[in-house]
């Protein structure tokens, strides 16, 4: 049978606070006898709300309460009542996601959210959810191609680059729109972040509040921010300023670029008619937007339309897939319930990796995943060989646990869907010396960018329920 649901997306940004609502309709593809399996068979955007400056109390402190009472007076103009609300996703992004009380503002509104996802992205996995928003992923699957999303916010340019549907690189920069905010039309200048002070030194500026900047100084700051996304994609050689603004990691390079979509505010600059006020949005987004549009990246690379722009990181809601484990698994019952565990998936094309290679290359992928202040809880999935040896099976034991020594106090969470996770996870236990959790389960499929929670064990069963939940995007 089908079911309508009411569901509400909301992302916190650096710039920008903003939430739509959709209309979702759902049926249980699974038979009578089966598990239930939850499709999401339609999707009606209903209401896109206005898009707000992120309030803040200072630098370092978001004011939960005003972003609450913003949510609330889009739910009053969308003529929503929250308890209709069933599903949803709550996002805070960008440099948002660095403020001292991020998870206090998710507490403030998981309200608002029905039952999902509430979680704090930080700059990696920010980057492969506006992706998707995107659409960069499916344009990778669809042309074969490597596609590189540029999500161009107010603080942070979040880089996630797809091949054939699998995310292969992430990067971000302090590249935005509003690192240089304005108190009038004559270019005076109301705050500047330290990169830019950084950055504008090098362009022989002494960059401080107070300072009146011409239009000329301003297009050879944002002609540089632009030069040096020319620089991370590959089209220049990189410089030192290349270095200066990369915040957590540089991209590869070792790979060609084919297409790329830009999304994230100020995409909607690049191409805005002449007459268009440059300080409208008292900052410099108009200015860097353009200033792309004039770049290697903007005449000479091929770009394609996104599927979003400013409102790519605002997810409408999350297909629910209700499945049951295998039931040869390993579990740590007292860790049990989980709830809204970030899945990293391997790509086929890793798994094929010499498994002493797997320590240092799932450490580079649980980097997708690191906050400013500590490493959240994901859980790591790939569909594991048809048959291992028990060497083989030691030996990919010890490189998981390599790879996420970095959140060792938490528990060691792994997804497989070849049926082999009691063996993996006894291994994993014992070359832990029971020191860690540790929850391995089979027979269930989930992908990069999904979402996972597992119940406790059924004791009749020998099973755990799991629910995957999937952003779903606005295409």
């Amino acid at each position: 049978m089908k079911e309508s649901v009411l569901s509400v997306g909301i992302d916190i940004g650096t710039s920008t606070t903003q939430l739509v609502f959709s209309r979702i309709s759902v049926e249980n593809t699974a038979s009578m006898v089966s598990v239930p399996r939850i499709s999401i068979v339609d999707k009606e955007v209903i209401f896109r709300s206005q898009i707000h400056f992120t309030p803040l109390k200072s630098p370092v402190l978001i004011d939960a309460e005003r972003v609450r009472e913003i949510i609330q007076g889009e739910y009053q103009a969308a003529g929503v009542d929250p308890d209709h609300v069933q599903t949803g996703a709550v996002i805070i992004t960008g440099e948002t996601a660095r403020k001292e009380n991020a998870a206090q503002v998710l507490s403030t509104l998981s309200g608002l959210a029905g039952e999902f996802v509430v979680a704090t992205a930080g700059p990696s996995l920010e980057g492969i959810i506006a992706g998707k928003g995107a659409n960069a992923h499916q344009e990778s699957k669809t042309r074969g191609a490597v596609v590189a999303n540029l999500d161009i916010g107010g603080g942070t340019t979040n880089i996630a680059v797809f091949r054939n549907g699998d995310v292969i690189d992430t990067a971000c920069l302090d590249i935005g729109g509003r690192l240089i905010t304005f108190s009038d039309a004559q270019g005076t200048i109301a705050w500047v972040s330290e990169k830019m002070k950084q950055l504008g030194h090098g362009l022989g500026m002494d960059l401080a509040p107070g300072l009146r900047l011409s239009t000329a100084q301003i297009q050879t700051i944002t002609s540089r921010m632009a030069g040096v996304l020319d620089e991370v994609i590959g089209l220049s050689p990189a410089s030192s300023d290349l270095s200066l603004l990369v915040t957590d990691r540089d991209l590869r390079r070792d790979y060609q670029v084919d297409y790329v979509t830009i999304s994230g505010g100020v995409a909607d600059c690049i191409v805005t008619p002449a007459n268009t006020d440059a300080f409208a949005y008292g900052d410099m987004g108009i200015f860097l937007g353009r200033a792309i549009a004039a770049s290697k990246l903007g005449t000479s690379q091929t770009l394609l339309s996104s599927g979003e722009t400013i409102r790519a990181t605002v997810v409408g809601a999350g297909s629910h897939t209700t499945d049951i484990s295998g039931s040869t698994i390993s579990v740590a019952q007292q860790a049990l319930p989980l709830k809204n565990i970030p899945v990293l998936k391997l790509s086929p094309a890793e798994e094929q990796t010499p498994y002493a290679a797997w320590g240092q290359m799932i450490a580079d992928k649980v980097e997708w995943f690191r906050l400013e202040t500590e490493n959240q809880q994901l859980a790591l999935a790939f569909e594991g060989p048809d048959n291992i040896s028990f060497r083989d099976l030691q030996l990919l034991a010890d490189n998981i646990i390599e790879g996420t020594k970095s959140f060792a106090q938490k528990p060691l969470i792994v997804v497989v869907e070849k049926d082999f996770s009691k063996a993996l996870g006894q291994t994993l236990r014992a070359r832990l010396s029971c020191q860690r959790d540790v929850i391995c389960i089979d027979t269930v499929k989930v992908e990069n960018g999904d979402y996972i929670d597992i119940g406790r064990e059924l004791p009749q069963s020998r099973v755990v329920p799991v629910i995957v939940k999937t952003l779903l995007f606005n295409y």
